[in-house]
């Protein structure tokens, strides 16, 4: 029971972190606020719905990564380095992947919703 409490304070002390330090992070959290009960209304049954909340969920998910190493790297590697470069750009590579996965699970559900398909 200590270590699931030590994981859930070091969960949460993680995402304090990520809300305070990152900007991208903050704005998918209020994304997040009006995905969950947006996606009440536009998905057809339960599993669309949570389609629909996990895909921003995932979005959260790898920007949490993205920082992580981008921060690592900082801390590593202070100065520029074009090796560190490519493995930032990679990360942001995936954050866009996501939020393309993401927007796309979105338009098909809200084109179902509105009868479009």
């Amino acid at each position: 029971m200590k270590r699931l409490i030590f994981a859930c304070r070091n969960t949460w002390n993680g995402l304090l972190a990520a809300a305070r330090s990152e900007e991208a992070f903050r704005q998918e959290l209020i994304v997040l606020l009006v995905a969950v009960p947006v996606a009440y209304f536009v998905g057809l049954d339960n599993w669309r719905r949570l389609a629909l909340i996990a895909v921003i969920l995932f979005v959260m998910v790898v920007e949490l990564l993205n920082t992580a190493v981008e921060k690592l790297a900082d801390h590593v590697t202070p100065g520029r380095h074009p090796g560190i470069g490519r493995i930032k750009d990679m990360g942001s590579a995936a954050v866009g992947i996501s939020l393309l996965m993401a927007a796309l699970v979105w338009l098909l559900a809200l084109a179902e919703r509105f009868g479009l398909l």
